[in-house]
């Protein structure tokens, strides 16, 4: 079988032929590597989801001024539901993450985010997304208002189809394996470079230093942030999206 650097074709940074080739080929390098085996179900992160026959399309704000840079790599921000839903289940804003009645979460996308050196391309178009393109997503992401603005802010700078984007998100996703963050947190000592390790150990190809994990102002686990490059493969986090040190003590919220 062919390397999947051999499946990437050279690009000049800057272009947009060169980012469609380059979402392409992302497309092709994450189904290479579910075809090795190495995924798992992505499902068993939203148990007993169920997708809403009806979805009404967001309304967004005009916010944020357009910035167009050229993409230098990748970011998959992946946020664990038991904290976020912790004081959340009778919010009837989340009620479709928080309150059970259509499914547990785990690890949900928040979004998926094209860097550019150490800031963003963001707002580059204001195409609006469909109903019919949220609705598949809202298992792995299941908050239409959430997914509309991804794709604006920043999935509108990677490709100039939101079906795309939401594809390319997909597949990283589900290319993913998941240890259990349940019978982790239980561990003595967790610190957030054991989290890492657990996640990288799970993943062939991944490592320590490409996963970012982000807690909060008293160690709870909120986000992981896996680093890519341009080529869609595992890079080294910056001290931005890398996030907690690995000596930082850290807790998992478990739910109830």
């Amino acid at each position: 079988m062919p390397s999947i650097s051999s499946l990437l074709p050279k690009r000049r940074p800057g272009s947009r032929r060169s980012e469609a080739r380059a979402i392409r080929a992302g497309l092709i390098a994450a189904s290479v590597i579910a075809s090795l085996g190495f995924a798992s179900v992505a499902q068993a992160q939203a148990y007993q989801c169920r997708l809403p026959a009806n979805v009404q399309t967001p309304q967004l704000r005009d916010e944020g001024r357009a910035r167009n840079l050229p993409v230098t790599g990748y970011t998959l921000a992946l946020s664990w539901s038991p904290e976020f839903c912790r004081f959340r289940e009778d919010d009837r804003r989340h009620a479709r993450q928080c309150s059970g009645r259509q499914g547990r979460f785990g690890f949900t996308v928040h979004g998926l985010w094209p860097n550019s050196g150490r800031t963003w391309p963001q707002w580059c178009a204001r195409t609006p997304v469909s109903a019919d393109v949220l609705r598949p997503n809202l298992c792995m992401s299941p908050d239409a208002s959430l997914l509309a603005r991804q794709w604006q802010k920043h999935g509108s700078c990677m490709t100039r189809r939101p079906a795309t984007y939401f594809k390319v998100t997909r597949i990283l996703y589900d290319g993913l394996r998941w240890p259990d963050f349940v019978r982790i947190s239980r561990e003595d000592d967790l610190t957030a470079g054991t989290i890492r390790t657990r996640f990288a150990d799970a993943n062939p190809g991944w490592f320590p230093e490409a996963v970012g994990v982000h807690l909060d102002r008293k160690g709870w686990l909120e986000e992981l942030r896996l680093c890519y490059d341009r080529r869609f493969m595992p890079e080294a986090c910056d001290a931005q999206r890398f996030g907690a040190k690995d000596k930082q003590a850290a807790k998992i919220w478990r739910g109830l």
